[in-house]
C-alpha cells in the first residue's frame, strides 16, 4: 500500500510499504477513505518530537470502511463493511481511566511507556502515528490502517453523513470542544484564544455553543482571523499590529477575560527580544517548547479565571511567570482529548445542522500529494487552514 512516510525534518514522502495485518484478536483493519494534515504533523515535520524512525507513518485523522475484524471483537454493531471514524487516542475501554471516560489517559495502550515515565513520571495513552514515545503505531496517511482495542475505539458512522462531515470528530472537533468545555465558561463570558488554526476555529464555535457572550480571537495570518471572524463570529486581533494584553484589557474594561486558551503550543510564534530567545533557546535544546503563548495567556487572564491548553507540549519551558498564575487564583485545565467521550453528542450537533465541521476545509489532495501539502500548510501558501488528503 501507498503511505506518507517521515525521514527527517521537512521530508516526508509517499512510499510503498506492507499492508497492515491483524496482529492482535481486538484488532481491526480499516481500509482509508479520508485523512487529515494536522497542526501537530507539524511539529514532526519540523523535528521536534523525539523517538521518530525513518519510514514511520505519519497521520492521527483518518476515518474509512472495515476490511478485517479481529477474532475477540464482540461488539456487534460492527462489521465488514462499516464507514467508521477512528479516534486519535487508542483506549483499552477497561482500565482505571478509561472507566473514568479519561480516555487519553490509558494504561494499557502505550507499549512504550516506559519512555515516557522517563521524562513525565507516567505514560499518556497510544497515539497514531505520533512517535515512538506514544507507542510507534502506523498513521493513517496511508490507503490502509490497524486500528487495536477496534471494539473499543471504531465509531460508526450513521447513514446519510459524508466523510467530510464526520471527518474532524478524530480530533480537531473535539479536541477544540474540549478545549471550550476546560475554560469552565459561565453564561455571557468573555473567551480569548490564541491561535485560529483548525483547533482554533473548532474552540471559537464551542466557546459559543457552551454559552460564551464573547470570542477574541488572536492571530496573525490574515485568512486564519477572516475565517474566525466570518464562520465563528469572533472579534480579532492581529498581534503584529496590536499589543495583544493591552488590547485585551481595554475589551474587557481593564478586567481581562474571564478564561483564555492557548491553541498553538510548542512552536509559538513570539515578537521582538522574547521571540529571539526563545528561538535561540530551543535551536539549543535549553528548552524544547516555545510558551511565549502560555505566558501571554496567563498574564492575560482575569483574576480567578481559567486557563485551558490543547496546545502540544512536549517537554520544558522557560519563563513562565508561576507569580500571576498564582497570586491571580487561576485555574489551568489541559491533556489530550478524552475523545471517545465527545464523539456522540458532537455527532448529534452534526446531525442537527448546528454545525458543519467541513467549513474548516481549503485544500483537497490526492495522498501522493502529501509532500506538496505539509509544505503549504506549514508555511500557509495559498491561503491554506486545512488540507484533507484522498487516498
Amino acid at each position: 500500500m501507498k503511505a506518507v512516510c517521515w525521514h527527517g525534518t521537512n521530508d516526508v514522502r509517499v512510499e510503498t510499504v506492507p499492508d497492515p495485518k491483524l496482529i492482535n484478536p481486538r484488532d481491526a483493519i480499516v481500509k482509508i477513505t479520508s485523512t487529515a494534515i494536522c497542526g501537530s504533523d507539524l511539529h514532526l515535520y519540523d523535528g521536534f518530537n523525539p523517538t521518530m524512525q525513518k519510514g514511520d507513518i505519519l497521520g492521527h485523522e483518518f476515518m474509512g470502511e472495515i476490511v478485517e475484524l479481529g477474532s475477540a471483537i464482540q461488539n456487534k454493531h460492527l462489521k465488514i463493511g462499516d464507514r467508521v471514524v477512528v479516534p486519535f487516542t487508542i483506549s483499552c475501554g477497561s482500565c482505571f481511566f478509561c472507566n473514568r471516560d479519561l480516555w487519553s489517559l490509558c494504561d494499557n495502550s502505550n507499549p512504550n511507556a516506559w519512555m515516557v515515565e522517563k521524562v513525565m513520571g507516567y505514560s499518556p495513552a497510544g497515539l497514531f502515528g505520533y512517535s515512538h514515545l506514544t507507542g510507534g503505531y502506523a498513521g493513517g496517511q496511508a490507503e490502509y490502517a490497524r486500528v487495536p482495542f477496534a471494539d473499543t475505539g471504531l465509531f460508526k458512522v450513521p447513514d446519510g453523513l459524508s466523510d467530510e462531515q464526520v471527518l474532524f470528530l478524530t480530533d480537531i472537533f473535539p479536541t477544540g470542544y474540549m478545549a471550550a468545555e476546560n475554560c469552565n465558561i459561565q453564561p455571557g463570558d468573555t473567551v480569548a484564544i490564541w491561535g485560529c488554526g483548525p483547533v482554533g476555529q473548532f474552540a471559537i464555535r464551542s466557546a459559543y455553543m457552551l454559552g460564551a457572550g464573547r470570542v477574541i480571537a488572536i492571530d496573525r495570518v490574515p485568512e486564519r482571523l477572516q475565517m474566525a471572524k466570518d464562520q465563528g463570529k469572533a472579534e480579532v486581533l492581529n498581534f503584529e499590529e496590536v499589543d495583544v494584553g493591552e488590547a485585551l484589557k481595554e475589551m474587557t474594561g481593564g478586567r481581562g477575560p474571564d478564561s483564555v486558551m492557548d491553541a498553538v503550543g510548542m512552536e509559538a510564534h513570539g515578537m521582538g527580544l522574547e521571540g529571539m530567545y526563545d528561538k535561540v533557546m530551543q535551536a539549543a535544546r535549553v528548552e524544547t517548547d516555545r510558551p511565549n503563548v502560555l505566558r501571554q495567556a496567563i498574564v492575560a487572564c482575569r483574576k480567578g479565571g481559567t486557563v485551558s491548553v490543547p496546545g502540544v507540549y512536549t517537554g520544558f519551558v522557560d519563563k513562565i511567570p508561576m507569580g500571576a498564575f498564582m497570586n491571580k487564583g487561576l485555574t489551568m485545565k489541559t491533556g489530550q482529548t478524552h475523545l471517545h467521550r465527545y464523539l456522540r453528542p458532537l455527532l448529534e450537533h452534526v446531525q442537527n445542522g448546528d454545525i458543519d465541521p467541513s467549513f474548516v476545509i481549503t485544500h483537497r489532495l490526492t495522498l501522493d500529494e502529501a509532500p506538496r501539502g505539509y509544505e503549504i500548510f506549514k508555511h500557509k501558501k495559498d491561503n491554506c487552514i486545512k488540507i484533507v488528503l484522498k487516498p
